[in-house]
């Protein structure tokens, strides 16, 4: 809009002046024009044919033309209505670059054709206010001593307007400001200057740099600015005197304090800058020599440093004055006072003195007994001659004062030599200074030892195994016991606590290192005869009285497969082979034989499997591996031999294992087996644990040749006394069997068979069985006889060898009967 405005009053301002000029100037051969600078191009500036008095219907015949006189062409004439039209933009102070011309003229000669007429025109161009003022330099820097009076007149830098007339720069403002302002002068050309006034003093110390914007203002419509910066930097003068924090300074120095230790850091300061404010200290005149001698004062730092060794009893106040004079042109000072005040220092450490101290002391030492008497003592006074005597903590021991600066040690707690042999005892003293001093003296307290500990085995119970066949005299265990006491209260001697087992000492069977705790076996054992053992061993040490303890040994017997089983039924001579007789009508899985053999190793060795070494006919006779039973795996033919040849071995399960053989050679008979249906017994109830068994154990084990013969006569002597058969009431416990006799149970075609099965049924009743012939030889008669429990074992050790004689003698008999029943012909 405002465009629009401006090119509405450049063509109102046009077409008036070219409307007056001509009435004013009719016989004029120049014609006159004036335009504002900056029109759009394509304005029309007015009808020069009009002006001229020219036909516009003729002017494209005549060839109107216009040039322009020595510049650029920016102005043109349309040929077929002559209207003076903008060509190119155009810029007043591009064309008429000196301020000088107050006026500014394009010269232009339009010509047309038919006649030839030549006219001058002459277009001034009117300035207008587009152009703001400029500074050439942006910011101004202005040094000013603070010492410049007031009025003092610095120069400014001007602003430049290519403007001209009243569009140019017309004025000059400062931004607000205390010490200065700005005064506008006209040089004479009409070029308006500035000169910055100084209307306040200044000071440096309170501002040293002034920051001002100076604005150049035009007078044009609308006017126009331009801005510069102007920095002040205010130059000092040593116009401030050194100054101290404080007046007067009073600082507490200890004696005895090192040499070079600081005192006291003076700082004075100066407020104005560079040499003016560069400070030297300096004692006064006031200051006495013998307190410069004892202190040091560094002129350039103003620390004050201890010079010599300070004694508090020759001097306790030093006093003294420093001036602080700055290395300006006409130098300042200032001052102050210091009172330097000793301080007594605690340099007397406190002192121990052992009066007496008792060692070495026995453990049992009573509680509250005195061990030490001790006194303390400080040569300084107040607090630092003040003292405390302490020892570490967690001992058992206190002290306790008795007097001015004497106390006692005495025993708190129970001693234990054992847990803490000796103390190394620190007495301590601190006195109450500051810095607290201290001594210490360290006494050692030995202790010595009582017996109060008895020997301890670090087991309660010791289970050792020995294999059975050991070699007498062999190593079994070492059973050491320790005792913390010293000396004769730990020297231990090792005893074996007597105990009998079966009218056997224990000395008899084992033997105990008494310095070490060896144990060591007296004999070779057989597991078969003894299991385990159960005795004690005490250890006592040499004190006095002496203390012991004892330990709880338990041997167990290992058992070795050094026994081969015994074949005990059927029964053989050695070397013999059993003759058995058996019906050829015997059914298939009928018993015929049954192989017993017995092992008196442990359970795992005496475990017995049986199998066919050797047999005449493999399909007709089964043999059972766990219990021994022979019998038929079919019936006999025709074809059979009469003979059948077995070899039966039976091993247990030893590694490596045992064994033995037995050869039972079968006869098969084609009578018929007659069962016998009364039957006769004669009972034998008698206690196997009384005098048979004791007689057994005490035969076998001295005259065992003896014995044999003894039984041997004695069951002769009672097979061929005659019994009547009703003499014999039946029983229950006993079976009348005829030797090689049919029996009704089609199983059983054996007697030695039946007889063993009897004797198996029997015995697990816990009663021994004994066959006994008949008067006449033809039968015999199997008795059963409970077992007793007479005997009173006076141990478990006693006990089991008892049960394993008890089993030796009752298969030794069983042996020994069933061997007087094995060929009949023999009581024929």
């Amino acid at each position: 809009m405002a465009h629009r405005n401006l090119k509405f009053s450049r063509r109102w301002y046009v077409s008036v002046f070219l409307f007056l000029f001509p009435i004013m100037n009719p016989v004029s051969t120049v014609t006159h024009y004036s335009v504002p600078e900056e029109m759009d191009e394509g304005s029309v500036v007015a009808n020069l044919a009009t002006d001229l008095g020219l036909d516009t219907r003729s002017l494209s015949n005549r060839k109107m033309r216009v040039d322009v006189v020595g510049n650029k062409k920016y102005l043109d004439i349309k040929k077929d209505t002559g209207e003076l039209f903008i060509l190119e933009r155009i810029d007043r102070e591009f064309l008429c670059p000196l301020k000088t011309a107050t006026s500014c003229f394009l010269k232009l000669d339009a010509s047309v054709e038919n006649p030839v007429r030549m006219f001058n025109i002459e277009v001034e161009i009117v300035d207008i206010n587009d152009n703001a003022p400029h500074f050439r330099r942006g910011t101004m820097h202005l040094d000013i001593s603070e010492s410049s009076p007031v009025g003092e007149r610095f120069s400014l830098n001007n602003a430049a307007d290519p403007d001209v007339g009243t569009n140019s720069v017309k004025n000059y403002h400062l931004s607000s400001s205390e010490h200065f302002s700005v005064e506008i002068q006209t040089g004479r050309d009409g070029t308006k200057f500035a000169d910055l006034i100084l209307k306040k003093p200044l000071d440096r110390e309170k501002q040293a740099v002034h920051n001002l914007i100076l604005t150049a203002v035009d007078g044009g419509v609308p006017t126009r600015t331009g801005t510069a910066s102007i920095i002040v930097r205010v130059l000092d003068v040593n116009d401030n005197a050194p100054s101290f924090e404080k007046g007067k300074y009073v600082v507490d120095v200890m004696e005895n304090s090192p040499i070079g230790s600081l005192v006291i850091k003076l700082n004075a300061t100066d407020l104005d800058e560079g040499s003016n404010s560069e400070i030297v200290y300096s004692y006064s005149l006031y200051t006495s020599e013998r307190t410069q001698k004892m202190f040091n004062l560094n002129p350039e730092s103003g620390e004050i440093r201890v010079k010599e060794m300070i004694n508090y009893e020759d001097l306790k106040l030093y006093e003294m004055e420093v001036i602080a004079s700055d290395k300006g042109p006409n130098s300042l000072s200032g001052q102050c006072k210091l009172t330097i005040q000793v301080t007594d220092m605690n340099d007397n450490h406190p002192e121990i003195s052992i009066k007496s101290f008792q060692s070495p002391i026995k453990e049992d030492t009573p509680t509250d007994t005195v061990i030490a008497v001790v006194s303390v003592s400080d040569k300084d006074s107040g607090d630092n001659g003040i003292v405390d005597l302490h020892i570490p903590e967690k001992m058992p021991f206190k002290l306790r004062e008795s007097s001015d600066n004497y106390y006692e040690l005495v025993v708190s707690e129970t001693l234990d030599r054992e847990k803490v042999p000796e103390y190394d005892i620190t007495f301590t003293v601190t006195d109450r200074g500051s810095p607290p001093l201290s001594d210490n003296e360290t006494m050692t307290l030995e202790l010595l030892d009582v017996n109060d500990n008895v020997p301890q085995f670090p087991q309660s119970f010791y289970t050792i195994r020995v294999m059975e066949n050991n070699a007498p005299g062999a190593l079994l265990s070492s059973l050491t016991a320790f005792d913390p006491d010293l000396h004769e209260n730990q020297y231990l001697v090792y005893f074996i606590i007597e105990k009998e087992i079966a009218n056997t000492s224990m000395s008899m069977l084992f033997s105990i290192n008494p310095e070490n705790g060896n144990l060591y076996a007296l004999k070779t054992f057989d597991y078969e005869i003894e299991e385990e053992f159960l005795f004690h061993i005490e250890a006592r040490d040499s004190g006095s009285p002496p203390l012991s303890s004892n330990v709880t040994v338990h041997i167990i017997i290992v058992d070795q497969n050094d026994n081969a089983p015994v074949i005990v039924s059927p029964w053989r001579a050695h070397g013999s082979v059993v003759e058995e007789k058996i019906p050829r009508s015997t059914d298939k899985g009928s018993l015929v034989a049954k192989v017993i053999a017995l092992d008196t190793d442990s359970v795992h060795n005496s475990r017995i499997t049986y199998q066919f070494l050797q047999v005449t006919d493999a399909t007709l006779f089964s043999l059972d591996q766990y219990n021994g039973e022979i019998r038929t795996m079919r019936m006999f033919s025709y074809r059979d031999p009469r003979h059948q040849r077995l070899v039966v071995v039976a091993k247990d399960n030893g590694d490596p294992a045992l064994s033995a053989t037995v050869t039972i050679k079968l006869t098969t008979m084609e009578t018929a087996v007659k069962a016998y249906s009364d039957m006769t017994e004669e009972p034998l109830e008698y206690d196997i644990f009384s005098d048979i068994n004791l007689y057994l154990v005490i035969g076998l084990g001295s005259v065992s040749f003896l014995l044999l013969i003894t039984i041997l006569v004695t069951i002769v002597i009672k097979c061929q006394k005659p019994k009547p058969s009703k003499a014999a009431p039946p029983s229950r416990n006993s079976v009348i069997s005829e030797r090689n006799s049919t029996i009704a149970d089609s199983t059983l075609v054996s007697n030695d068979a039946y007889w063993y099965s009897l004797f198996l049924a029997e015995t697990r009743k816990g009663k021994l069985v004994v066959r006994q012939p008949l008067p006449k030889g033809s039968r015999y008669i199997v008795s059963s006889i409970p077992r007793g429990t007479g005997l009173t074992d006076t141990s478990d050790s006693a006990a089991s060898t008892l049960q394993v004689w008890e089993k030796f003698a009752f298969s030794i008999f069983c042996i020994l009967m069933y061997s007087v029943n094995v060929h009949p012909s023999t009581y024929k």
